[in-house]
């Protein structure tokens, strides 16, 4: 492999490994605040890019565009689902956590299943085909727009933790159970506020990814694992771990495709994961006994 060539290769991987960054950000907030591990992460996900089809088909929005509005409305939904189911089995063992939220997850499919058919769809755009040239390089415009956007967003949630007073309580909240309650925070809001944060940072995953894949119901639970993967390399409960997950698993997944073949991606995936899991278990950026 020549130097261009090589040089494709990773900025390829790298705006790709934003896109699964963000996706992963969902489960990783999720989990860092409440302590609930979403299985019905990919679900969420393929809602979102259904929504964002729904938009480009009946008025002609482009999947970034609708973001705004998946987002509401996922909030909305992530919001309500945990102030009136998820929160019921937070003190109930993980494997009933799980019940419940596999549960859902299936209903979720079945629901897309029912309404959208089985059939991968996709949204034809004007750019699709276009790409920048930089040099030697060539890159995607699909996958530098996807890029901008994820890391705008990932941005966007980071600060929004960082310099909110909402986001500088729920990360107390996520310290200090206990001590949160002493000083008069509602956890249970910030609770159903967070996962509404998780499920909108999916929902807009979702808009983005629609610019690079098809669509169908049955796509969830790839998702679901990949990002179960991106947040364990990364540390789980780590918001920067997630972005740094991503990009790892979008440049291997990258150069296994170009240099042996593009079927053995995920193996490569699988095998990064192993190794962090062998020599670092709580992930890159994770903090022992999380």
């Amino acid at each position: 492999m020549d130097t261009v060539t090589l040089l494709n290769v990773l900025v390829a991987g790298l705006l790709t490994g934003c896109v699964y960054g963000l996706s992963a950000l969902g489960l990783s907030v999720i989990f860092g605040v409440i302590r609930i591990v979403n299985f019905a992460h990919g679900e969420i996900l393929v809602v979102g890019m259904f929504m964002a089809l729904v938009l480009f088909r009946w008025i002609g929005l482009d999947p970034l565009l609708s973001i705004p509005v998946v987002a509401a409305v996922l909030f909305a939904f992530g919001y309500l689902l945990q102030a009136s189911v998820i929160q019921r089995v937070a003190h109930l063992p993980e494997h009933m956590q799980f019940l419940l939220l596999a549960a859902i997850a299936i209903a979720m499919v079945s629901g897309c299943l029912i309404v959208f058919g089985p059939d991968a769809q996709n949204v034809q755009l004007d750019y699709a085909l276009d790409s920048f040239a930089v040099g030697g390089l060539i890159i995607d415009k699909t996958r530098a727009y996807a890029a901008v956007a994820a890391v705008a967003l990932a941005a966007a949630l980071l600060a929004f933790f960082r310099f909110s007073g909402t986001g500088r309580a729920i990360r107390a909240c996520a310290d200090n159970y206990l001590g949160a309650q002493v000083v008069g925070l509602n956890v249970s809001r910030l609770y159903a506020f967070t996962f509404g944060i998780g499920s909108a940072c999916i929902g807009a995953a979702g808009c983005i990814i629609l610019l690079l894949v098809d669509v169908h119901p049955y796509l969830a639970p790839g998702y679901t694992l990949l990002a179960f993967v991106v947040v364990i390399i990364g540390g789980m409960g780590s918001l920067f771990g997630a972005l740094l997950g991503g990009i790892l698993i979008g440049v291997a997944e990258a150069l296994a495709a170009e240099m042996i073949q593009p079927s053995l991606k995920s193996a490569f995936s699988f095998a990064l994961l192993i190794l962090v899991l062998l020599f670092r278990p709580q992930g890159l950026l994770g903090k022992a006994g999380r």
